[in-house]
Protein backbone atom coordinates (compact mmCIF):
# COMPACT_ATOMS: atom_id res chain seq x y z
CA UNK A 1 0.00 0.00 0.00
CA UNK A 2 1.46 2.98 -1.19
CA UNK A 3 0.83 6.14 1.35
CA UNK A 4 1.27 9.55 -0.09
CA UNK A 5 2.74 12.57 1.34
CA UNK A 6 -0.64 14.71 2.15
CA UNK A 7 -0.98 18.07 3.07
CA UNK A 8 -0.41 19.60 6.06
CA UNK A 9 -2.03 22.52 5.76
CA UNK A 10 -5.30 20.04 5.20
CA UNK A 11 -4.80 19.71 9.22
CA UNK A 12 -5.63 22.87 10.36
CA UNK A 13 -9.06 22.73 11.57
CA UNK A 14 -8.06 20.09 13.55
CA UNK A 15 -4.87 22.22 14.85
CA UNK A 16 -7.34 25.18 15.39
CA UNK A 17 -9.95 23.16 17.77
CA UNK A 18 -6.58 21.81 20.03
CA UNK A 19 -5.14 25.51 20.34
CA UNK A 20 -8.74 26.92 20.69
CA UNK A 21 -9.83 24.74 23.53
CA UNK A 22 -7.05 24.07 24.92
CA UNK A 23 -6.28 27.55 25.52
CA UNK A 24 -9.71 28.88 26.68
CA UNK A 25 -9.81 25.83 28.90
CA UNK A 26 -6.30 26.75 30.42
CA UNK A 27 -7.60 30.63 30.60
CA UNK A 28 -10.71 29.55 32.18
CA UNK A 29 -8.74 27.11 34.56
CA UNK A 30 -11.07 24.24 33.19
CA UNK A 31 -11.15 21.74 30.83
CA UNK A 32 -15.19 21.38 30.78
CA UNK A 33 -16.67 24.58 31.10
CA UNK A 34 -15.72 25.04 27.29
CA UNK A 35 -18.37 23.29 24.96
CA UNK A 36 -16.52 21.07 22.66
CA UNK A 37 -19.46 21.11 20.20
CA UNK A 38 -18.93 25.24 19.48
CA UNK A 39 -15.49 25.20 19.44
CA UNK A 40 -15.68 21.97 16.18
CA UNK A 41 -18.57 23.89 14.31
CA UNK A 42 -15.37 26.62 14.28
CA UNK A 43 -13.15 23.75 13.06
CA UNK A 44 -16.06 22.62 10.84
CA UNK A 45 -16.47 26.15 9.12
CA UNK A 46 -12.62 26.45 8.45
CA UNK A 47 -12.61 23.23 7.13
CA UNK A 48 -15.23 24.36 4.07
CA UNK A 49 -13.74 27.57 4.09
CA UNK A 50 -10.20 25.54 2.64
CA UNK A 51 -8.91 25.02 -0.40
CA UNK A 52 -11.96 27.39 -2.31
CA UNK A 53 -10.40 25.09 -5.79
CA UNK A 54 -12.15 22.00 -4.00
CA UNK A 55 -16.03 22.68 -4.67
CA UNK A 56 -18.37 23.04 -1.61
CA UNK A 57 -20.58 20.42 -2.86
CA UNK A 58 -17.47 17.97 -3.11
CA UNK A 59 -16.65 18.92 0.84
CA UNK A 60 -20.26 18.93 2.11
CA UNK A 61 -20.77 15.13 0.74
CA UNK A 62 -17.26 14.25 2.46
CA UNK A 63 -18.94 15.56 5.07
CA UNK A 64 -21.91 13.65 4.84
CA UNK A 65 -20.80 10.23 3.79
CA UNK A 66 -18.43 10.11 6.79
CA UNK A 67 -20.62 11.71 9.79
CA UNK A 68 -23.01 8.83 8.47
CA UNK A 69 -20.95 5.73 8.50
CA UNK A 70 -22.21 2.53 9.62
CA UNK A 71 -19.44 3.34 12.60
CA UNK A 72 -20.95 6.57 14.02
CA UNK A 73 -24.12 5.74 13.53
CA UNK A 74 -24.06 2.06 15.02
CA UNK A 75 -21.25 3.81 17.48
CA UNK A 76 -24.05 6.79 18.65
CA UNK A 77 -26.83 4.05 19.26
CA UNK A 78 -24.99 2.10 21.60
CA UNK A 79 -24.02 5.79 23.38
CA UNK A 80 -28.27 6.44 23.60
CA UNK A 81 -28.69 2.40 24.96
CA UNK A 82 -25.82 2.55 27.28
CA UNK A 83 -27.41 5.92 28.74
CA UNK A 84 -30.94 4.56 29.38
CA UNK A 85 -29.34 1.70 30.82
CA UNK A 86 -27.46 3.97 33.60
CA UNK A 87 -30.05 6.03 34.14
CA UNK A 88 -32.80 3.54 34.73
CA UNK A 89 -30.31 1.88 37.28
CA UNK A 90 -29.65 5.03 39.34
CA UNK A 91 -33.60 5.49 39.07
CA UNK A 92 -34.27 2.20 40.48
CA UNK A 93 -31.48 2.81 43.45
CA UNK A 94 -29.65 -0.45 41.59
CA UNK A 95 -26.48 1.92 41.98
CA UNK A 96 -27.01 2.53 45.89
CA UNK A 97 -27.53 -1.40 46.56
CA UNK A 98 -25.26 -2.29 44.81
CA UNK A 99 -22.63 0.38 47.01
CA UNK A 100 -24.29 -0.72 49.77
CA UNK A 101 -24.24 -4.67 49.41
CA UNK A 102 -19.86 -3.79 48.91
CA UNK A 103 -19.73 -1.60 52.30
CA UNK A 104 -21.67 -4.28 53.77
CA UNK A 105 -19.21 -6.77 53.84
CA UNK A 106 -15.69 -4.69 53.75
CA UNK A 107 -13.24 -6.06 56.45
CA UNK A 108 -11.74 -2.78 58.12
CA UNK A 109 -8.32 -3.50 57.65
CA UNK A 110 -9.46 -4.22 53.53
CA UNK A 111 -11.20 -0.49 53.58
CA UNK A 112 -8.88 0.66 50.77
CA UNK A 113 -8.55 -2.07 48.79
CA UNK A 114 -11.90 -2.61 48.64
CA UNK A 115 -12.74 0.95 48.29
CA UNK A 116 -10.78 0.26 44.78
CA UNK A 117 -12.37 -2.61 43.84
CA UNK A 118 -15.57 -1.43 44.98
CA UNK A 119 -15.29 1.65 42.05
CA UNK A 120 -13.68 -1.38 39.78
CA UNK A 121 -17.45 -3.31 40.18
CA UNK A 122 -19.21 0.13 39.75
CA UNK A 123 -17.71 1.81 37.09
CA UNK A 124 -17.80 -1.04 34.64
CA UNK A 125 -21.02 -1.41 35.74
CA UNK A 126 -22.26 1.90 35.14
CA UNK A 127 -19.58 2.85 32.32
CA UNK A 128 -18.91 6.31 33.39
CA UNK A 129 -15.56 6.68 35.57
CA UNK A 130 -16.94 10.04 36.22
CA UNK A 131 -20.42 8.89 37.30
CA UNK A 132 -18.85 6.39 39.41
CA UNK A 133 -16.50 8.88 41.21
CA UNK A 134 -19.63 11.05 41.83
CA UNK A 135 -21.21 8.15 43.45
CA UNK A 136 -18.68 6.61 45.43
CA UNK A 137 -16.51 9.69 46.47
CA UNK A 138 -18.80 11.12 49.13
CA UNK A 139 -19.20 7.79 51.15
CA UNK A 140 -15.04 7.62 51.08
CA UNK A 141 -15.14 11.02 52.10
CA UNK A 142 -17.52 9.99 55.29
CA UNK A 143 -14.69 7.03 56.25
CA UNK A 144 -12.26 10.02 57.15
CA UNK A 145 -14.51 10.34 60.39
CA UNK A 146 -14.00 7.00 61.45
CA UNK A 147 -10.36 6.47 59.85
CA UNK A 148 -8.60 9.68 60.16
CA UNK A 149 -6.41 10.73 57.28
CA UNK A 150 -7.42 8.06 55.15
CA UNK A 151 -9.79 10.48 52.21
CA UNK A 152 -6.56 11.58 49.87
CA UNK A 153 -5.63 8.02 49.82
CA UNK A 154 -9.49 6.61 49.43
CA UNK A 155 -9.75 9.22 47.18
CA UNK A 156 -6.99 7.93 45.12
CA UNK A 157 -8.63 4.49 45.39
CA UNK A 158 -11.98 5.76 44.24
CA UNK A 159 -10.41 7.53 41.28
CA UNK A 160 -8.16 4.75 40.27
CA UNK A 161 -10.96 2.02 40.38
CA UNK A 162 -13.67 4.20 38.02
CA UNK A 163 -10.85 4.48 35.16
CA UNK A 164 -10.80 0.59 35.60
CA UNK A 165 -14.65 0.51 33.85
CA UNK A 166 -13.35 2.90 31.31
CA UNK A 167 -10.76 -0.27 30.32
CA UNK A 168 -12.94 -3.35 30.27
CA UNK A 169 -17.03 -1.97 30.65
CA UNK A 170 -19.06 -3.12 28.01
CA UNK A 171 -20.99 0.16 27.84
CA UNK A 172 -17.98 2.72 28.73
CA UNK A 173 -18.63 5.33 25.84
CA UNK A 174 -14.44 5.08 25.23
CA UNK A 175 -14.71 0.89 25.09
CA UNK A 176 -17.62 1.70 22.77
CA UNK A 177 -15.39 4.17 20.51
CA UNK A 178 -12.30 2.12 20.64
CA UNK A 179 -14.22 -1.18 19.60
CA UNK A 180 -16.17 0.94 16.74
CA UNK A 181 -13.57 3.08 15.09
CA UNK A 182 -11.16 -0.15 14.74
CA UNK A 183 -14.45 -2.39 13.61
CA UNK A 184 -13.76 -5.14 16.27
CA UNK A 185 -15.61 -6.89 18.77
CA UNK A 186 -16.70 -5.80 22.16
CA UNK A 187 -15.85 -9.58 23.57
CA UNK A 188 -12.26 -9.36 21.46
CA UNK A 189 -11.33 -5.95 22.53
CA UNK A 190 -12.61 -7.50 26.42
CA UNK A 191 -9.89 -10.30 26.36
CA UNK A 192 -7.00 -8.23 25.48
CA UNK A 193 -7.54 -5.26 27.48
CA UNK A 194 -8.33 -8.26 30.24
CA UNK A 195 -4.53 -8.88 29.62
CA UNK A 196 -3.36 -5.40 30.18
CA UNK A 197 -5.25 -4.11 33.29
CA UNK A 198 -6.01 -6.69 35.55
CA UNK A 199 -1.98 -7.14 36.87
CA UNK A 200 -2.89 -3.06 36.85
CA UNK A 201 -5.21 -3.44 39.06
CA UNK A 202 -4.36 -6.29 41.39
CA UNK A 203 -0.71 -4.94 41.83
CA UNK A 204 -2.81 -1.45 42.98
CA UNK A 205 -5.18 -3.13 45.18
CA UNK A 206 -1.78 -4.81 47.27
CA UNK A 207 -0.24 -1.65 47.12
CA UNK A 208 -3.51 0.12 48.70
CA UNK A 209 -3.71 -2.98 51.34
CA UNK A 210 0.00 -2.60 52.04
CA UNK A 211 -0.41 1.60 52.73
CA UNK A 212 -3.67 1.28 55.00
CA UNK A 213 -2.26 -1.06 57.84
CA UNK A 214 -1.21 2.04 59.40
CA UNK A 215 -4.94 3.16 59.79
CA UNK A 216 -6.55 3.03 63.08
CA UNK A 217 -10.07 1.28 62.29
CA UNK A 218 -10.80 1.17 65.88
CA UNK A 219 -13.82 3.27 65.27
CA UNK A 220 -14.55 1.90 61.40
CA UNK A 221 -18.00 0.08 62.80
CA UNK A 222 -19.74 -1.44 59.74
CA UNK A 223 -23.13 -0.86 59.82
CA UNK A 224 -26.07 -2.77 57.90
CA UNK A 225 -26.97 -1.19 54.68
CA UNK A 226 -29.75 -1.94 52.70
CA UNK A 227 -29.35 -3.61 49.04
CA UNK A 228 -31.11 -6.21 47.31
CA UNK A 229 -29.75 -8.45 44.91
CA UNK A 230 -32.32 -8.39 42.69
CA UNK A 231 -31.25 -4.44 41.74
CA UNK A 232 -27.88 -5.90 41.04
CA UNK A 233 -28.57 -8.38 38.66
CA UNK A 234 -29.04 -6.70 35.47
CA UNK A 235 -24.99 -5.62 35.59
CA UNK A 236 -24.21 -8.97 35.64
CA UNK A 237 -26.32 -10.32 32.84
CA UNK A 238 -25.70 -7.45 30.56
CA UNK A 239 -21.93 -7.99 31.05
CA UNK A 240 -22.29 -12.06 31.19
CA UNK A 241 -24.83 -11.50 27.31
CA UNK A 242 -21.77 -9.06 26.21
CA UNK A 243 -19.44 -11.56 27.49
CA UNK A 244 -21.01 -14.71 25.30
CA UNK A 245 -20.40 -13.00 22.58
CA UNK A 246 -23.93 -11.69 21.61
CA UNK A 247 -23.93 -7.86 19.41
CA UNK A 248 -23.54 -5.66 22.86
CA UNK A 249 -26.76 -3.65 21.73
CA UNK A 250 -28.76 -6.98 22.47
CA UNK A 251 -27.25 -6.77 25.58
CA UNK A 252 -28.22 -3.44 26.75
CA UNK A 253 -31.97 -4.05 25.03
CA UNK A 254 -31.83 -6.67 28.07
CA UNK A 255 -30.63 -4.93 30.46
CA UNK A 256 -32.77 -1.86 29.75
CA UNK A 257 -35.94 -4.14 29.42
CA UNK A 258 -34.82 -5.96 33.47
CA UNK A 259 -34.46 -2.49 34.65
CA UNK A 260 -37.88 -1.55 33.28
CA UNK A 261 -39.26 -4.78 34.90
CA UNK A 262 -37.72 -4.69 37.76
CA UNK A 263 -38.75 -1.01 38.38
CA UNK A 264 -42.12 -1.55 37.40
CA UNK A 265 -42.94 -5.39 39.26
CA UNK A 266 -41.03 -4.94 42.11
CA UNK A 267 -39.62 -1.77 43.05
CA UNK A 268 -43.00 0.36 42.56
CA UNK A 269 -41.42 3.07 39.89
CA UNK A 270 -44.38 4.16 37.75
CA UNK A 271 -44.31 3.82 33.78
CA UNK A 272 -44.13 7.63 33.44
CA UNK A 273 -41.19 7.72 35.84
CA UNK A 274 -38.99 4.92 34.19
CA UNK A 275 -39.75 6.65 30.50
CA UNK A 276 -38.65 9.74 31.62
CA UNK A 277 -35.52 8.03 33.30
CA UNK A 278 -34.66 6.59 29.56
CA UNK A 279 -35.35 9.71 28.26
CA UNK A 280 -32.60 11.77 30.80
CA UNK A 281 -30.32 9.01 29.91
CA UNK A 282 -30.64 9.94 26.25
CA UNK A 283 -30.09 13.54 27.11
CA UNK A 284 -27.05 12.96 28.41
CA UNK A 285 -25.49 10.98 24.83
CA UNK A 286 -27.11 13.71 22.86
CA UNK A 287 -23.93 15.87 22.76
CA UNK A 288 -21.72 13.33 22.80
CA UNK A 289 -23.83 11.47 19.51
CA UNK A 290 -23.86 14.97 17.91
CA UNK A 291 -19.56 15.58 18.14
CA UNK A 292 -19.26 12.03 17.01
CA UNK A 293 -21.45 13.31 13.76
CA UNK A 294 -19.21 16.22 13.27
CA UNK A 295 -15.93 14.80 14.19
CA UNK A 296 -16.66 12.25 11.74
CA UNK A 297 -17.08 14.67 8.75
CA UNK A 298 -14.62 16.86 9.95
CA UNK A 299 -11.95 13.89 9.58
CA UNK A 300 -13.67 13.63 5.87
CA UNK A 301 -12.98 16.79 5.07
CA UNK A 302 -9.35 16.55 5.97
CA UNK A 303 -8.84 13.42 4.58
CA UNK A 304 -10.39 14.67 0.93
CA UNK A 305 -7.87 17.00 1.09
CA UNK A 306 -4.82 15.22 2.04
CA UNK A 307 -4.52 15.66 5.89
CA UNK A 308 -4.24 11.86 7.15
CA UNK A 309 -2.18 10.57 4.40
CA UNK A 310 0.16 13.20 5.91
CA UNK A 311 0.09 12.51 9.40
CA UNK A 312 0.07 8.32 8.38
CA UNK A 313 3.05 9.15 6.13
CA UNK A 314 5.46 11.15 8.72
CA UNK A 315 3.98 8.65 11.52
CA UNK A 316 4.77 5.54 9.99
CA UNK A 317 7.64 6.53 7.38
CA UNK A 318 10.50 5.51 9.68
CA UNK A 319 8.36 2.35 10.76
CA UNK A 320 10.02 -0.83 10.57
CA UNK A 321 7.84 -3.28 12.53
CA UNK A 322 4.22 -3.75 13.98
CA UNK A 323 5.94 -2.70 17.31
CA UNK A 324 7.02 0.73 16.09
CA UNK A 325 3.58 1.09 14.88
CA UNK A 326 1.67 0.41 17.63
CA UNK A 327 4.06 2.81 19.72
CA UNK A 328 3.30 5.36 17.19
CA UNK A 329 -0.61 4.74 17.39
CA UNK A 330 0.07 4.97 21.54
CA UNK A 331 1.80 8.73 21.66
CA UNK A 332 -0.60 9.67 19.23
CA UNK A 333 -3.31 9.01 21.52
CA UNK A 334 -1.26 10.52 24.42
CA UNK A 335 -0.55 13.35 23.07
CA UNK A 336 -3.96 14.17 21.63
CA UNK A 337 -5.58 13.03 25.44
CA UNK A 338 -3.17 15.46 27.29
CA UNK A 339 -4.44 18.32 24.75
CA UNK A 340 -8.03 17.81 24.99
CA UNK A 341 -8.26 16.07 28.77
CA UNK A 342 -11.09 13.85 27.24
CA UNK A 343 -10.33 10.52 26.12
CA UNK A 344 -13.62 9.78 24.65
CA UNK A 345 -12.85 12.88 22.04
CA UNK A 346 -9.02 11.62 21.75
CA UNK A 347 -10.45 8.01 20.61
CA UNK A 348 -12.86 9.27 18.40
CA UNK A 349 -10.13 11.98 16.78
CA UNK A 350 -7.72 9.24 16.57
CA UNK A 351 -9.55 6.25 15.80
CA UNK A 352 -9.33 6.81 12.15
CA UNK A 353 -6.03 7.89 12.00
CA UNK A 354 -5.11 4.82 13.97
CA UNK A 355 -7.01 2.25 11.59
CA UNK A 356 -5.17 3.36 8.44
CA UNK A 357 -2.12 2.95 10.00
CA UNK A 358 -3.54 -0.64 11.39
CA UNK A 359 -4.35 -1.35 8.19
CA UNK A 360 -1.55 -0.24 6.30
CA UNK A 361 0.69 -2.19 8.54
CA UNK A 362 -1.89 -5.23 9.18
CA UNK A 363 -2.17 -4.34 12.59
CA UNK A 364 -4.69 -6.69 14.99
CA UNK A 365 -7.22 -4.54 15.60
CA UNK A 366 -8.38 -5.87 18.72
CA UNK A 367 -4.69 -4.97 19.96
CA UNK A 368 -5.15 -1.31 18.03
CA UNK A 369 -8.73 -1.12 20.41
CA UNK A 370 -7.34 -1.62 23.76
CA UNK A 371 -4.19 0.70 23.36
CA UNK A 372 -6.31 3.55 22.19
CA UNK A 373 -8.31 2.56 25.56
CA UNK A 374 -5.79 2.42 27.94
CA UNK A 375 -3.36 4.95 26.59
CA UNK A 376 -5.79 7.49 26.54
CA UNK A 377 -7.37 6.28 29.80
CA UNK A 378 -4.01 6.51 31.83
CA UNK A 379 -3.17 9.93 30.41
CA UNK A 380 -6.56 11.19 31.54
CA UNK A 381 -6.00 9.38 35.05
CA UNK A 382 -3.16 11.14 35.75
CA UNK A 383 -4.12 14.69 34.29
CA UNK A 384 -4.48 17.20 37.39
CA UNK A 385 -7.19 19.14 35.34
CA UNK A 386 -8.87 15.64 34.04
CA UNK A 387 -12.78 15.80 34.69
CA UNK A 388 -11.79 12.70 36.92
CA UNK A 389 -9.66 13.90 39.34
CA UNK A 390 -11.49 17.22 39.23
CA UNK A 391 -15.06 15.50 40.22
CA UNK A 392 -13.04 13.13 43.02
CA UNK A 393 -12.16 16.95 44.81
CA UNK A 394 -15.27 18.41 44.16
CA UNK A 395 -16.68 15.57 45.90
CA UNK A 396 -14.73 15.34 48.76
CA UNK A 397 -15.03 19.12 49.36
CA UNK A 398 -18.40 19.63 48.75
CA UNK A 399 -19.11 16.89 51.13
CA UNK A 400 -16.55 18.13 54.32
CA UNK A 401 -15.96 21.29 54.96
CA UNK A 402 -13.16 20.34 58.10
CA UNK A 403 -10.30 19.15 55.50
CA UNK A 404 -9.95 20.37 52.15
CA UNK A 405 -7.91 18.14 49.13
CA UNK A 406 -6.34 19.25 46.11
CA UNK A 407 -6.04 17.46 42.92
CA UNK A 408 -2.01 16.61 44.10
CA UNK A 409 -3.60 14.84 46.91
CA UNK A 410 -5.16 12.51 44.82
CA UNK A 411 -2.78 11.84 42.27
CA UNK A 412 -0.09 11.64 44.94
CA UNK A 413 -2.48 8.29 46.26
CA UNK A 414 -3.58 7.31 42.26
CA UNK A 415 -1.81 3.95 41.12
CA UNK A 416 -3.97 2.47 38.70
CA UNK A 417 -3.32 4.44 35.63
CA UNK A 418 -0.04 4.98 36.10
CA UNK A 419 0.56 1.41 36.24
CA UNK A 420 -1.86 0.69 33.10
CA UNK A 421 0.21 2.64 31.14
CA UNK A 422 3.36 0.67 32.55
CA UNK A 423 1.04 -2.81 31.58
CA UNK A 424 0.19 -1.45 27.79
CA UNK A 425 4.12 -0.06 27.19
CA UNK A 426 5.02 -3.89 28.55
CA UNK A 427 2.26 -5.57 26.65
CA UNK A 428 3.38 -3.53 22.77
CA UNK A 429 7.06 -3.97 23.52
CA UNK A 430 7.29 -7.81 24.92
CA UNK A 431 4.21 -9.49 23.47
CA UNK A 432 3.55 -9.00 20.15
CA UNK A 433 2.17 -11.86 18.08
CA UNK A 434 3.91 -14.42 16.55
CA UNK A 435 3.12 -13.68 13.18
CA UNK A 436 4.91 -10.20 13.93
CA UNK A 437 7.49 -9.60 11.51
CA UNK A 438 9.68 -6.37 9.79
CA UNK A 439 7.78 -4.51 7.88
CA UNK A 440 8.32 -3.94 3.91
Amino acid sequence: MIVKKGNFWALLPLIIFILVYFSASTYLNDFYSVPALVVFMLALVIAFVQFPKISFNTKAEAFCKNAGEETIVLMILIFLLAGAFGSLGSTIGAVESTVNLFLNYLPASFIVSGFFLLSCFISTALGTSVGTIVTVAPIAVQMDKMIPGSMPILLGAVVGGAMFGDNLSFISDTTIAATRTQEVSMKSKFKTNFRIVVPAAIVSAIIYFSLSQHFDTTNFQGKQLDFDLILVLPYLLVFGIAMSGINVIWALIVGILSFLGIGLFYSGASMLELVSSINEGFKGMFELSIICLVIGGIVGIIRLNGGLDFIIYHLTKNIKTKRQAEISIASLTALANACLANNTITILICGKIAKDISDHHDLEGKRVASILDTVSCFVQGILPYGAQVLAAVAAANAVSSVTKVSSIDVLSNLYYPFLTGICTLIFILFFQPKSSKKID
